[in-house]
């Protein structure tokens, strides 16, 4: 492959992994604060015993594991990208 396309690759790759990160760091703060919720709803849940508490409880729990799903895939995103930016920089090392 030419060395400016394996260049302008890199830097997109590069470009894209860097909002990924972005992104997935974000994630994490925002699942921390959301599972740090679902544990206090539910001990409510389990202190007050009412249908109510057990309700919110499972909802924010939902909350958590659509948000863990997408932190996966976001992290899935990463590692393919990271692998895609070391495939491309052997590709510039190997074009000399």
């Amino acid at each position: 492959m030419q060395r400016f396309l394996v260049e302008r690759r890199l830097r997109d790759v590069h470009v894209r992994l860097v909002r990924a990160r972005e992104e997935l760091a974000i994630l994490d703060e925002q699942l921390a604060a959301i599972s740090e919720e679902a544990e206090d709803a539910r001990l409510r849940s389990l202190v007050s015993e009412t249908p109510l508490a057990a309700h919110e409880y499972t909802e924010v729990q939902r909350h958590v594991d659509a948000m863990a799903r997408a932190r996966a895939t976001l992290s899935a995103t990463v590692e393919g990208l990271e692998r895609r930016r070391d495939e491309l920089l052997m590709d510039v090392g190997t074009d000399g």
